[in-house]
């Protein structure tokens, strides 16, 4: 595997190069703090945190408490963000060369990588911490297992060197479903190994979306990304049988947690919208290699709003059901 280095910047699309216009010891307070927030990924974050409080709902057949929904919250917002941090740490060097990440701060030389390192280890410790203390050392111990899974199998071993990366990888990914339960419970189920895959069997469909609309990014770093190695059509039947596995494991929550109604029928409905959008995308890819007519990035965008609703429903399905 040929590792790019940091001699050449990137151009970006307007022609100037990806190196700040501003070096570290010049930069603004303001750029600096905007900076360290940016190593921390806030919509990956976001992400996260969507599949991790509605499963808190899920676990306490109702509202949980408020004080423990902000500390899983906080020790949850830390952790992700900290194995971001270790992300980009590590990845500069292909950072710098794709148009997608270019612009992040390492690249940019806004903070050196042993700033982002400290950083990042100050995190994980924290998290731990506050997790430990006033949630559950289950939940800490999960939460620590998911970003140790996501720095050193992910981002160090698989994403470079397999077209699998991504589908083992995305196991970090999955964790915070499993700590939204413990954190209620102090317990793991079937309940949340469910939704664990759930989450699992989306990563890949959502993130090859967004892989094909940047191949030539991934191409020209060596990343393996399936569709880098793989013709689209091929990429678009992988991901419609991830999808229908997706939707299949998703009506699955119905009769092991004794749902109500309202779960399934969310469910399916989404599920039934994404997967024609899945279809259309391979169907389209199968016509044509060309990324104006593949449009993925439309199953990349649904996939985000496919997974927020369904694990709103997860919250909502207890409300209705128990009467909160």
């Amino acid at each position: 595997m040929t590792y790019v280095g940091h001699s050449t910047p990137a151009p970006s699309r307007d022609g100037e190069t990806s190196l700040p216009e501003r070096a570290e010891g010049r930069a603004g307070i303001r750029d600096v703090v905007a900076a360290y927030v940016g190593l921390t990924k806030p919509r990956v974050i976001e992400l996260l945190l969507l599949t991790t409080v509605p499963v808190m709902f899920f676990a306490a057949r109702g509202v949980p408490d408020l004080w423990l929904v902000v500390a899983t919250v906080v020790g949850g917002t830390l952790s992700a963000g900290s194995a971001s941090a270790y992300n980009c740490v590590y990845d500069r060097d292909i950072d710098e060369q794709m148009r997608r990440t270019r612009r992040r701060a390492l690249p940019r030389h806004i903070v050196s990588p042993a700033a982002a390192l400290l950083f990042a280890t100050v995190l994980a410790i924290t998290s731990t911490l506050v997790l430990g203390f006033f949630v559950n050392w289950l939940s800490a111990g999960l939460s620590l297992g998911a970003n140790a899974f996501y720095v050193f199998v992910y981002t160090m071993l698989l994403k470079r060197r397999t077209t699998q990366n991504i589908v083992w990888g995305g196991l970090a990914g999955c964790f915070p479903a499993l700590i939204g339960w413990t954190a209620v419970t102090n317990e793991l189920a079937w309940t949340p190994v469910i939704l664990f895959l759930v989450v699992f069997f989306w990563t890949p469909p959502h993130t090859w979306a967004l892989a094909l609309r940047y191949r030539e990014d991934y191409a020209n770093v060596d990343v393996p990304m399936l569709p880098v190695v793989k013709p689209a059509a091929e990429v678009g039947r992988q991901i419609v049988l991830y999808s229908w596995v997706m939707v299949a494991t998703s009506l699955l929550l119905w009769p092991v947690a004794d749902t109500g109604l309202f779960y399934p029928i969310c469910a399916a409905v989404l599920g039934a919208v994404f997967l024609v959008e899945a279809h259309r995308m391979w169907s389209r890819a199968k016509q044509s290699d060309v990324l104006a007519d593949i449009k993925p990035m439309r199953l990349f965008h649904n996939s985000n709003l496919y997974l927020s609703l369904l694990f709103v429903a997860v919250a909502v399905d207890p409300l209705i059901t128990f009467g909160g």
